[in-house]
């Protein structure tokens, strides 16, 4: 595999909301993108918010083409089975289901070539474990994108025990191309900046649990005291809460107690306040 500045073809398994981020930054820097979604109706949503984003993009100046040009270079198709068997690079951006992560990816590399590379977006799952599903583990790794994409700084580059030198390289090389900086870690429960990351929100939410603080005041604190851009609960409702529990059972599973879910936060998910997306969370969202 060679390391080229940017994949001509790129495939993005999944057209939500980190699905069509990936695929917007592919295109914007010049790749033929094709999303995978289910069904017509969800094909259609994800060409939207590619172009939804894009649209921003330019409005922002951002774009170094118009908007309506690069959305010329994406395309979605129904089922894995139709995506280009020459791509270079395949990203899977599903739910953090690590079954449903195991089957795609499975099926993508059958409906590939040899030589392209496959990744997994996963914020916290087994890179390794995900590997298993695979006849050539040694063509994939982890790609972890941070929301929103286009506009995030960070690729974190998640490296199993059978990933090739050479893919970790030429992902390196991507991820540049992508104008974004990388950090390489070994892949454990969580990586790096999901384990932070969780550990800071769950102790934040505890705090309000215990009644020590209101949300803003906690997040002022790390954001004024800390210098932190955003502050933990803000960033939960942004996340979604839903997927930080997720996150969190997974960790405590893997790590232990210290990483065990508020209650505030299953009762919360179970109440359907899953931040920004449902409008409620630990604030209150337009």
């Amino acid at each position: 595999m060679s390391s080229p500045t940017a994949p001509a073809v790129v495939g993005v398994i999944g057209g939500g909301r980190m699905g069509a981020g990936i695929a917007q930054s592919f295109a914007a820097i010049g790749s033929s993108v094709t999303v995978v979604e289910s069904g017509a109706q969800a094909a259609a949503a994800a060409l939207d918010r590619v172009a939804t984003g894009l649209r921003r993009a330019a409005e922002r100046g951002r774009l170094a083409e118009p908007a309506d040009q690069v959305l010329g270079r994406v395309t979605t198709v129904e089922s894995v089975n139709g995506l280009p068997s020459h791509a270079e690079l395949v990203v899977e951006a599903v739910p953090e289901d690590a079954a449903l992560k195991a089957r795609v990816l499975a099926a993508a590399e059958q409906a590939v070539d040899a030589t392209t590379v496959l990744a997994t977006n996963t914020s916290s799952l087994s890179v390794t474990e995900l590997a298993s599903a695979l006849k050539e583990p040694g063509r994939f790794l982890g790609m972890h994108f941070f929301n929103p994409v286009p506009a995030s700084e960070l690729v974190e580059i998640v490296v199993a025990p059978d990933t090739s030198p050479e893919v970790v390289r030429t992902a390196l090389a991507w991820t540049r191309a992508l104008g974004k900086k990388d950090v390489v870690v070994k892949d454990s429960p969580g990586f790096a900046s999901s384990r932070l990351g969780l550990a800071l929100g769950l102790e934040a939410i505890r705090m309000v649990e215990d009644g020590v603080a209101e949300p803003e005041a906690i997040d002022d604190a790390m954001s004024l005291g800390y210098k932190h851009p955003t502050g933990p609960l803000r960033l939960t409702d942004l996340v979604g809460l839903d997927v930080r529990l997720a996150i969190a059972e997974y960790l405590h599973a893997t790590l232990g107690e210290r990483f065990a879910p508020p209650r505030l936060l299953r009762d919360k998910v179970a109440r359907g306040e899953l931040g920004r997306k449902s409008g409620q969370g630990f604030y209150t969202w337009q």
